[in-house]
């Protein structure tokens, strides 16, 4: 006996959320053990794998580009001069000067227009430094020679200055951290999973539709609709897509953990929120969970209004955007603590689970969770029943209106033939 007969069978039996949970448990059962969510656990390796494959390869040509150089056209002295202030200054301060080449030594009273350097290809010039040390003069294009302009000052003035003198030795007195590289940190960690929760949820939401379009197509939601109530079937679905994607979710994350440490010192470390690592886990949980639901309901609603996958495409684009215009706005937001746009998107449902789980990085609070995690939750409850509605007119309409149509024009009650003739030539 199928699925469906057993639910048909115990129709008068089961209430709408025992009914909801059988309908999850098919549903989740037939996609874990299907062959396809096999190939869907493996999706997010190749995005990884590009990432990696491109990250290591700009690595290397940033690694093997040749650095842009300012040439310097003076006279011999000169020149000698402004490269040793230049050296010297470079083993004091460190990197951020650029480096210098001499172009041409010029002879006392010899001319030479600084742009005939840019002409050849043999060096990699950016600029050139003519004129003297006490009145250098800058020539190239002008966002470089903007930000070059205060090196090159400094150096021409160390070169009139001569050798440099002995610099104090500076006591370095080190602290674990600081406000400033705190706050820097958590609000990197913050990003960071802000922008996985996001990804995550417009990666998995979309197997509501396909599912819920699939069954429509091969009319097992007629058949579930006519054994239990719409709203079984609705939240059924719902929350079977969400347990899958825990498990997806799951194998990744132990995948990853896997990897990073086996990668040791190898990976970027982030710094630890501020509700620490385990809390924030267990709050991005919680807030997928809820962007899940908010996210799929209204996929769910949307695939009710739609017959075919271009319907799909075409209905869903909208949210789509508006969703990645709510992540935009927690991602705003969240450099904003305390304002008014920080405000809204905590209370705002799309944006509410990516600006709590921000702000848990951020913020050691955990009532503003409880709160928030609360608010959800009626939202996601208010659109289950207003999706409900909807599935359940669009969906049973096309059902509804084929046997009307046949019981008007096929299903005609005849009369009863009124000689044995007639009901031969009936036959």
């Amino acid at each position: 006996m199928s699925t469906a007969e057993q639910i048909g069978g115990q129709t008068g039996r089961l209430s709408v959320l025992a009914a909801a949970w059988v309908v999850a448990r098919r549903d989740f059962v037939a996609i874990l053990f299907s062959r396809t969510f096999f190939f869907f656990l493996l999706g997010p390796l190749f995005p990884v794998i590009v990432g990696v494959l491109a990250g290591s390869v700009g690595s290397h040509v940033d690694q093997t580009a040749v650095q842009p150089e300012v040439g310097i056209v003076m006279t011999g002295p000169d020149a000698d001069a402004v490269v040793r202030a230049r050296d010297a200054l470079s083993d004091r301060l460190g990197t951020g000067l650029p480096a210098l080449v001499v172009l041409k030594r010029l002879e006392p009273g010899e001319t030479y227009d600084p742009a005939r350097a840019f002409a050849g290809r043999q060096a990699n010039i950016a600029a050139v430094l003519s004129g003297t040390p006490q009145a250098p003069v800058l020539t190239g294009p002008k966002d470089r020679i903007e930000g070059w302009s205060g090196g090159m000052a400094m150096i021409a003035a160390q070169a009139v200055a001569g050798p440099l003198g002995p610099w104090p030795d500076v006591a370095l007195r080190t602290t674990a951290t600081s406000n400033a590289n705190e706050r820097t940190g958590r609000l990197r960690t913050a990003q960071s999973a802000q922008m996985m929760l996001f990804l995550l949820t417009m990666m998995l939401a979309g197997m509501v539709l396909s599912n819920l379009v699939e069954e429509k197509g091969n009319k097992i939601i007629e058949v579930l609709a006519a054994a239990i109530p719409m709203e079984a079937v609705f939240l059924g679905k719902l929350f079977a897509m969400l347990a899958v994607s825990l498990v997806g979710i799951s194998v990744w994350g132990g995948i990853g953990i896997t990897l990073y440490l086996a990668a040791g010192s190898a990976v970027p470390h982030l710094p630890e929120p501020a509700v620490g690592w385990p809390l924030l886990i267990v709050l991005g949980v919680i807030y997928f969970s809820m962007a899940y639901l908010l996210l799929g309901s209204v996929f769910l609603s949307i695939g009710s209004m739609a017959t075919t996958v271009r319907e799909v495409q075409t209905l869903s684009m909208p949210v789509t955007m508006l969703q990645l215009m709510v992540f935009f706005l927690a991602s705003y937001a969240m450099t904003q603590p305390g304002s008014g746009i920080e405000l809204f998107s905590v209370f705002f449902p799309f944006s509410s689970p990516f600006a709590m789980l921000a702000r848990a990085a951020q913020d050691p609070a955990l009532w503003p969770h409880a709160l928030a995690v609360l608010g959800q939750g009626v939202c996601v409850l208010l659109l289950v029943r207003a999706g409900a509605a909807i599935f359940r007119k669009r969906v049973m309409k096309s059902g509804q209106a084929g046997p009307r149509r046949k019981g008007r024009r096929g299903w005609m009650k005849r009369r009863e033939p009124d000689a044995p003739g007639a009901a031969a030539q009936n036959v």
